[in-house]
């Protein structure tokens, strides 16, 4: 495999490993919205705004750990034939379905631009009664799916090594 190949998967692997060593911490951070939820709601006013907001941070949780979860092979697959496999035939299968994969987060990046490229022209809000900006949150749903794109193009580039018999 080729030096700048290797440079791109060890980047990626390492810049992926980070984020979502980040974001692992972020389940804490919905634990704690979701206290004060019920906190407020049996001894004060219930709060607006904790519904929502638990429900962007376990969306940050979800998109930023994707890529990590990728990187560590614990995704979910149909292993009914797969687990039995030599990893030379799984490099193979995981090679070709990869373009599957590309293909979708590809057409998910454009629509979530598009929608947060909207949502920051016209200043978007939720219709709640809390009314937090949208943006926010499509950004860190674009972000995260730029990062699942440039892991799977990293698995991608282990499993072509894989198919020569080396490793990166």
């Amino acid at each position: 495999m080729s030096g700048y190949a290797a440079r791109y998967v060890k980047t990626v692997d390492a810049l992926n490993y980070r984020i979502g060593r980040l974001a692992m911490y972020l389940i804490f951070v919905m634990i704690g919205v979701l206290m004060w939820s019920s906190i407020s709601k049996t001894f004060f006013l219930p709060s607006l705004w904790t519904f929502e907001m638990a429900q962007f941070v376990m969306v940050a949780y979800y998109i930023l750990g994707g890529p990590y979860s990728i990187q560590l092979g614990s995704n979910v697959r149909m292993d009914l034939f797969y687990g039995s496999w030599s990893p030379r035939t799984k490099a193979w299968v995981d090679a070709f379905t990869i373009f599957f994969l590309l293909f979708y987060l590809c057409v998910l990046l454009y629509g979530g631009i598009e929608s947060t490229t909207y949502a920051i022209k016209y200043g978007e809000r939720s219709y709640s009664s809390w009314r937090p900006l949208m943006w926010p949150i499509k950004t860190i749903m674009c972000i995260g799916i730029f990062m699942m794109i440039l892991q799977a193009i990293s698995e991608f580039l282990k499993d072509i090594a894989r198919i020569r018999g080396q490793e990166i």
